[in-house]
């Protein structure tokens, strides 16, 4: 009597649950990777934000920082050379203007009236030579930077002594204590910046 003998494989089902088996382990290689992906290009973007924000906080408050007082016992920013000048810090909730003593590289420095404001959804700083009128600069001509792209809000306020209330506008010459300036870009808010105002 023969006996029949089985050959050795595999059944079509079993070949089909192993490709089916393979391609789910594949499927989630390929998901784990994509996710990984996704994760290192978000942190990178938030990364990117942070160091955004800390570059351009610390410019900010480095420039009020070095604010040129005048030779008045500090009662203003001054637009020339000494105390008979005409005291200048002005801005609207939307405009920063002020003169500080700043540094352009090895060769170039010296006071420099500055302007921070939204242009083209853009937060910008402009500057121009302290001599003059800084009413009468026409800043389209000024030389200018873009500090931080996409910026859906710039907004600026300003206290006059410590614990009063901050005010959208300084127009009444002098010298404010504080700026607050809020800053939202590409939909989310930057953290809010307060700098003290040297006097």
């Amino acid at each position: 009597m023969s006996v029949l003998r089985r050959e050795a494989g595999f059944t079509l089902v079993e070949v089909v649950v192993a490709l089916s088996v393979l391609s789910l382990i594949m499927l989630a290689t390929v998901t784990a990777l994509r996710t990984f992906a996704n994760t290192q290009q978000s942190l990178d973007r938030m990364m990117g934000r942070v160091d955004e924000v800390r570059t351009v906080s610390s410019l900010l408050r480095d420039l009020v920082d070095s604010a040129a007082l005048g030779a008045d016992g500090g009662e203003g920013l001054t637009l020339g050379g000494g105390a008979r000048d005409a005291a200048y810090f002005s801005g609207t909730d939307g405009v920063l203007m002020f003169k500080a003593n700043i540094l352009f590289g090895e060769r170039f420095g010296g006071q420099y009236v500055l302007r921070f404001s939204r242009e083209e959804d853009a937060l910008v700083m402009r500057w121009h030579t302290a001599k003059g009128d800084a009413r009468a600069i026409d800043w389209a001509q000024a030389p200018f930077r873009r500090l931080v792209a996409q910026v859906d809000l710039f907004e600026v306020a300003y206290r006059a002594v410590p614990g009063a209330d901050w005010v959208p506008e300084w127009r009444n010459g002098g010298v404010p204590v504080a700026l607050r300036l809020r800053l939202r870009a590409a939909g989310r808010f930057w953290p809010e910046l307060i700098m003290p105002v040297p006097r």
